[in-house]
């Protein structure tokens, strides 16, 4: 144990050093600024981490923590010898983190479109949000960009993926940010991680993240599925349904809301009925709480925020993956066969990319 401080004082100290480096190129330019509190951050959270099994080892770890890490462990194998997915570094071993969540992102959308504002980065390309380690920066952003009449979502990400390129310094830890997730939700998010690290388009943030959403859903039934039967099942069964029902409520509003934008009408009047609209949305959502979730008010937040920017983040995560379902089965629900498929596509020009994906079968 005293090994791993060690180490951890060195990642500090170069974490620390990074960060006045990328500082001290251009005087504290926006963007370098940017790279150095990511580099700081992600730098300190692996100091943090250390072996799954020196926790497991140690006397003083909680039991109830050393049963999730176990169940961890599960899920990773499960992961590379059911699902396919890589056998990396990642995820063995652990990061008690002092904040709720390991990054914050930020995404923005114009008044009167649902597309995202992008951002670009060496290596990832450009995506549709901008993350940060610190919350009250990624608030500051949020408070600029709605100064430039955007619509804006700050959320916290209990976990983010490096898509392979920190093998070399051990891989991305567990994080107690989501450590303590029900059995479900916790396969889902390893499976989802480590998809990014089987298969990534550059430029492409739907593509990426509805592949991922696919692989978390059809990995987490093979999970159930090779699972014995209990309780808990029928919880999962249940919040499975809410998830089914929050998506389709979120599409039907995506749809309108696009049809909207799209109708040839002065801005004040769509202003005007976008209003309407999200009152209707409220209005179907809390009928679906009492009639078919018991009351359920887990998403009482999301909708109470709900503006261009959640919509258009949202359909990011969802708007592929029935096309990477109907993927799957083509493949003959061989995890191989799908992944090389995927990487196939991924390696293609964007417009041809999603062609192939969309077309018949």
């Amino acid at each position: 144990m005293q090994r791993a401080g060690a180490s951890g004082s060195f990642w500090r100290r170069l974490a620390g050093a990074a960060a006045l480096g990328a500082l001290a190129l251009c005087g504290g330019c926006s963007t370098l600024a940017y790279y150095a509190q990511a580099v700081h951050g992600h730098l300190d959270l692996l100091a943090r981490a250390k072996p799954l099994q020196d926790w497991l080892d140690a006397p003083t770890t909680p039991e109830p923590l050393r049963q999730r890490l176990r169940l961890a462990q599960q899920l990773q194998r499960f992961a590379v010898d059911e699902l396919k997915l890589p056998p990396t570094r990642s995820y063995h071993r652990y990061a008690e983190l002092p904040r709720p969540a390991a990054v914050w992102n930020v995404v923005a959308a114009p008044e009167l479109s649902l597309t995202l504002r992008t951002w670009c980065f060496p290596l990832m390309g450009c995506v549709g949000y901008r993350g940060y380690f610190e919350r009250a920066a990624a608030d500051a952003l949020a408070e600029r960009l709605r100064g430039e009449g955007l619509e804006v979502l700050v959320y916290g990400v209990p976990a983010y993926s490096t898509l392979g390129w920190t093998e070399w310094l051990g891989g991305d830890p567990l994080l107690s940010t989501f450590i303590d997730w029900p059995e479900a939700d916790l396969a889902r998010l390893l499976f989802h991680e480590l998809a990014h690290q089987m298969a990534y388009a550059a430029d492409d943030t739907s593509f990426n993240d509805s592949y991922a959403t696919a692989v978390e859903r059809l990995g987490s039934r093979a999970w159930r599925a090779a699972r014995p039967p209990q309780a808990a099942e029928q919880a999962s069964e249940a919040t499975d349904a809410r998830r089914a029902d929050w998506r389709a409520l979120m599409q039907r509003q995506r749809e309108r809301l696009q049809a909207l934008y799209d109708e040839p009408i002065d801005d004040a009047a769509k202003r005007e009925r976008k209003a309407a609209l999200m009152q209707a949305w409220r209005a179907e959502y809390e009928a679906i709480k009492r009639q078919r979730w018991a009351g359920f008010v887990g998403y009482d937040a999301q909708v109470a925020r709900a503006n261009n920017a959640s919509f258009g983040v949202q359909a990011a995560y969802d708007e592929l993956v029935p096309a990477f379902e109907r993927l799957f089965a083509r493949e003959g629900g061989d995890w191989s066969r799908f992944h090389a498929e995927v990487r196939r596509l991924a390696a293609l020009p964007r417009a041809e990319r999603r062609a192939a994906l969309l077309a018949p079968s």
